[in-house]
């Protein structure tokens, strides 16, 4: 199979290329298109470097000219399969910053799928890669794919508008669409920004842990492996113009995680720090994933061992996450202006 991968520098997209080569090895020809922003890292991949059946473009998938040359494949013969995974995700930086957010998961979704028109006829999949977050919050209950979206941040917002987008081209052109919508993802070579990441590595260097407001929003946590077989099945067995959830199933308060990571480091407490809540913080997020059940998929990993295997990897690869902290002035100073003084 042919792949283009999109934000495949990305953690969650580094994470799909290297399930697609452990999975298939040779067979599995993989594009990755990526703008290597501050959190794409070309490194991630890099033992693949040089391999014949693995191309590394730097690009933007809102560049038609970036696009048009990662549809040619690897090898110029054009792709069968492609996954975008390229967005700017951090809520945090979207109250800042919105317009990117707008370029990248919107307009660079509809740069994706213009040139996909091109290759309809040899197209077999276009999978868009959402989030729950386009649903908004939920006090009870779970949200299953007909609900109506109620994005509530300027990144979630983003998000629905580059779904609808995809599926506006799978309903007007007949394109070969896939919409999932998967709940927090960790794991191995996520950016040190994210809430669990951030506190594992802060933990390690006995800095604060920032918790926003009383610490009780609720998440779904999905081990990034799980998401990504997910795809990969639904690649394989799902239906064109159809949107599918991606849960973990493991609904946990955010405090809850925070004091897990504290166990698993062995550091105390006292680590905890609150700061002033998020503006627009939603307060649950909940995902029905009986579609995706019924057609027999199912994750395989609980929810402590994951993340104790994530911490793990942080502890053994901190030369790859200390080296961002340090390099990264514009890290620091985001680091700052969130959260110090708070």
């Amino acid at each position: 199979m042919r792949y283009l991968v999109t934000g495949g520098a990305g953690f969650i997209g580094s994470n799909f290329v290297r399930f697609l080569f452990n999975k298939y090895g040779s067979d599995a020809q993989v594009v990755n298109l990526d703008k290597l922003t501050y959190a794409g890292i070309r490194e991630n991949l890099a033992e693949y470097e040089g391999q014949p059946n693995y191309r590394f473009l730097q690009g933007d998938i809102a560049d038609p000219a970036a696009v048009e040359e990662a549809y040619r494949g690897v090898d110029g013969s054009g792709v069968d399969v492609v996954v975008n995974f390229a967005a700017e995700t951090h809520v945090d930086r979207s109250l800042m910053e919105a317009g990117t957010f707008i370029q990248t998961d919107v307009h660079g979704v509809l740069v994706l799928l213009e040139e996909a028109r091109k290759h309809a006829p040899s197209l077999r999949r276009f999978i868009q890669i959402s989030t729950d977050e386009v649903y908004g919050s939920i006090d009870s209950g779970s949200f299953s794919e007909t609900d109506p979206l109620n994005p509530r941040n300027p990144y979630s917002a983003s998000k629905a508008g580059g779904d609808r987008m995809a599926y506006a081209y799978a309903q007007t052109y007949g394109l070969p669409v896939i919409v999932t919508r998967a709940s927090n993802n960790f794991g191995p070579w996520q950016y040190p920004e994210k809430l669990i990441p951030l506190f594992v590595t802060n933990a390690m260097d006995d800095q604060s842990l920032p918790l926003y407001g009383d610490g009780r929003n609720v998440r779904d946590w999905l081990y990034v492996e799980d998401h990504c077989a997910a795809v990969d099945f639904l690649i394989e067995h799902g239906t064109n113009s159809e949107t599918y959830n991606i849960g973990g199933g493991n609904e946990l308060e955010n405090r809850e995680i925070t004091h897990k990571i504290l166990e698993l480091t062995g550091k105390p407490e006292s680590l905890i720090k609150p700061v002033g809540d998020r503006q627009g913080h939603d307060r649950r997020y909940s995902l029905d994933t009986t579609k995706l059940e019924k057609m027999g998929f199912k994750n395989e990993r609980d929810f402590d061992s994951a993340l104790e295997k994530t911490v793990r990897w942080y502890k053994e690869n901190e030369a790859w996450w200390r080296a961002i902290k340090e390099r990264s002035a514009e890290y620091k100073a985001f680091y700052e202006k969130q959260y110090a003084g708070r």
